[in-house]
């Protein structure tokens, strides 16, 4: 059976009741619900929910101009996914989309779910080098991709990888650079050499294979993979996280749950869908909930949003903080009508303390939540309640989800007691099965008793409320987005002046951090910063660009050889006089 509206958030409540009874005596918790879990792959609860809902708004696009409801959502997810089986794509065949927010995007999430396909998200952002490893890493057969975005031209970059798209026939394509890649499927009106348009894709498919669509259905087990996202790796190259139907279906219901959703809202959603923030927090809860997801627009702009929210009588707002403090920034901001809003959400990156504070009582959002959690964990593993205090709502990141496990331990893995610092562990049905293709990362990350290790440093207090207090890691959050240092120090070794090079992040007032790359050039060489930015421009993206570069003689070193990057990160802050922010 479909959950849906008539699901109300008891669930939510009863997996975080008794901690409010019972003090911890350990860095424990366990969301024990009275809610079960959805036993569905993502394809039949979509189905379902199409059918429950059918008249309801389902999808209202801004800057296309669409409004559907999900019946009408539903026949073009039916359309795309029997158009892809037409182009001879199989169960567990990979396909990429690299494009904005649009409808396109929506409509391949659900097609490609219910055609047993594993959709890689691309990074908009993403350059040459990006692209080009992500594609070959999962050997995605077929790629969706928009014409461009922004800076961005996507068809232009993919020519570059593969030349051989302008004299081969659409679907036929053997590229030296992309080995797996045959088909490429543009989104846009107009014809490009080698390539399928998506809206002709969208009417391929015969009845033959409408027919094959429905017996495929049946077969899929909702622990098969349905989603690979890419996170930055602390070794370089990015990692494959691989989520399955009942990661990120589940999530996506006690994420809605939370916020109390139901067919009467309508969720603004600026945030990126390639992210887990956009397509799991936001399409998925939205549709287990017979929600209207709406998209102020392809990328984030305060004012659309803001004039989105007013138009459309939005109900709920996602966003990181720095898209918050944008619109509440913005020189218009007090002209909106926004007492529609009652709900949200703020995630992504540490959330300042005064603009949660400011979302509740200068945009309405009384009821806004905090969530908190991680690609590799479909995201979400902590969120705040409605009905928590305003100093809990505002001062951490919440009480544990349901049916997920959560310890705190030391450096030799044992539990420490409330209150103490130590790493976030968690377990549950929320865990990606692995990084695609990556046994040795994999085994780094989950341990033999399926313990994600998070890498976050965090507390417990003895009610269960969980702090974020820092990161084992080095890893860097610049707007919402996840940049692992060691990833930019490899691009940067290939700069033909540079001998060593140690990034770190800084903080910053508009991202939250700033990265700042030290350099030590190779004898005789000279640079300055800008050469360095401009190594990187077009090849790694755009939030990757280190803001500060300098220039050193020697790194600050223990005496085992072993770079000491908090000094780094103190003598900068020092250095450029740059301040901390206060967090939740």
């Amino acid at each position: 059976m479909a959950a849906g509206s008539d699901a109300t958030s008891e669930g939510r409540l009863m997996a975080t009741e008794p901690n409010s009874t019972t003090k911890l005596t350990q860095s424990y918790v366990h969301g024990a619900a009275t809610t079960p879990l959805i036993g569905q792959t993502l394809g039949a609860h979509f189905d379902a929910a199409a059918a429950r809902w059918a008249d309801d708004l389902a999808l209202v696009v801004r800057q296309q101009d669409i409004r559907w409801t999900y019946r009408e959502l539903a026949r073009r997810v039916d359309d795309l996914a029997a158009g892809l089986l037409a182009l001879g794509l199989k169960t567990g065949d990979r396909i990429g989309i690299w494009s904005p927010n649009n409808a396109e995007w929506v409509i391949t999430q659900f097609a490609t779910a219910k055609a047993g396909l594993i959709l890689v998200n691309i990074n908009p952002a993403y350059r040459l080098a990006e692209i080009e490893y992500a594609l070959n890493k999962v050997g995605c057969k077929a790629l969706i991709t928009a014409d461009s975005f922004k800076t961005s031209d996507y068809v232009g970059m993919l020519r570059e990888l593969a030349p051989e798209l302008d004299r081969c026939a659409p679907g036929a394509l053997v590229a030296k650079r992309l080995p797996s890649l045959s088909a490429v499927i543009r989104i846009g009106d107009d014809e490009r050499p080698g390539m399928f348009r998506f809206d002709d894709v969208m009417r391929a498919g015969t009845e033959t294979h409408h027919r094959q669509l429905l017996d495929i259905g049946p077969k899929l087990q909702f622990d098969d993979p349905i989603n690979i996202q890419f996170t930055s790796g602390t070794t370089g190259a990015p990692k494959g996280a691989t989520l399955t139907h009942h990661n990120i279906l589940n999530n996506g219901f006690f994420i809605g749950e939370a916020q109390r959703l139901s067919p009467a809202d309508r969720v603004c959603i600026p945030v990126p869908l390639y992210h887990c923030f956009g397509m799991v927090l936001g399409n998925l809860a939205c549709v287990t909930h017979g929600a209207a997801m709406i998209y102020p627009g392809e990328g984030f702009d305060p004012l659309a949003v803001l004039e989105t929210v007013e138009a459309e009588r939005c109900t709920a707002l996602y966003g990181v903080p720095t898209m918050f403090i944008a619109e509440l920034g913005h020189p218009d901001f007090k002209n909106f009508d926004l007492s529609s809003l009652r709900t949200g959400i703020m995630a992504g990156s540490p959330c300042p303390i005064e603009v949660m504070r400011r979302c509740i009582s200068e945009m309405n959002m009384s009821e806004v939540t905090i969530a908190y959690g991680m690609t590799e964990t479909s995201p979400v593993s902590f969120q705040t309640s409605y009905d928590d205090p305003l100093e809990r709502r505002v001062g951490t990141v919440g009480r544990i989800h349901p049916h997920v496990e959560v310890k705190i331990v030391d450096g030799e893995g044992r539990i420490v007691p409330p209150g103490t610092a130590g790493e976030l562990c968690t377990r549950g049905y929320s865990v990606m099965l692995g990084y695609w293709d990556d046994a040795e990362r994999t085994a780094e990350a989950i341990d033999r008793a399926r313990w994600m290790h998070t890498g976050d440093l965090a507390t417990l207090d003895e009610d269960g409320y969980c702090n974020i207090v820092g990161r084992l890691k080095d890893m860097v959050i610049r707007g919402g987005e996840n940049v692992y240092p060691r990833e930019i120090e490899e691009f940067l070794y290939r700069h033909p002046k540079v001998a060593d090079v140690q990034v770190v992040g800084v903080p910053d007032v508009k991202y939250g951090e700033e990265l700042c790359a030290w350099i030590k050039l190779k004898p005789g060489e000279t640079a300055d910063a800008e050469e360095i930015r401009a190594f990187c421009q077009g090849q790694i993206a755009h939030y990757k660009i280190p803001r500060y570069v300098r220039f050193v003689d020697a790194f600050p070193m223990t005496v085992t050889g072993k770079v000491q990057k908090f000094l780094m990160r103190a003598e900068t802050v020092r250095e450029l006089g740059l301040s901390e922010q206060k967090t939740a």
